[in-house]
């Protein structure tokens, strides 16, 4: 199963849907004292966005909750990005402890 899907909800209209709890750093997650909560992947979109993808800031609608996080737009192609982007963090525990580490230095803190 895939822990991260993007898929047309209306016409023009797209979500970025990921299961929380299914991806492979869960434990690392849990280790660094988070919840592995769509909340926790809100605040891990939010940093990727502020550090390395400036372009797709205020791109999305967010609305996530305990089992999943969602991200809404008209613009597949961002939601696409981000998925990509996500996807990756969600297969490295380095790359989450690096965001973790980001979070730490530059006071952001995780709503989780």
């Amino acid at each position: 199963m895939d822990s991260i899907k993007v898929v047309e909800v209306a016409p023009g209209e797209h979500r970025l849907y990921l299961v929380a709890g299914t991806t492979g750093v869960d434990d690392v997650i849990v280790e660094l004292g988070h919840e592995p909560n769509g909340v926790f992947w809100e605040g891990i979109a939010e940093l990727l966005i502020m550090s390395e993808a400036r372009h797709l800031d205020g791109q999305f609608r967010f609305d996530s909750e305990a089992g999943a996080f969602l991200a809404y737009s008209s613009d597949r192609a961002a939601l696409d990005d981000l998925a990509i982007r996500l996807q990756a963090v969600a297969v490295s525990g380095d790359r989450i402890r690096q965001l973790a580490e980001l979070a730490q230095s530059r006071g952001f803190e995780f709503d989780d």
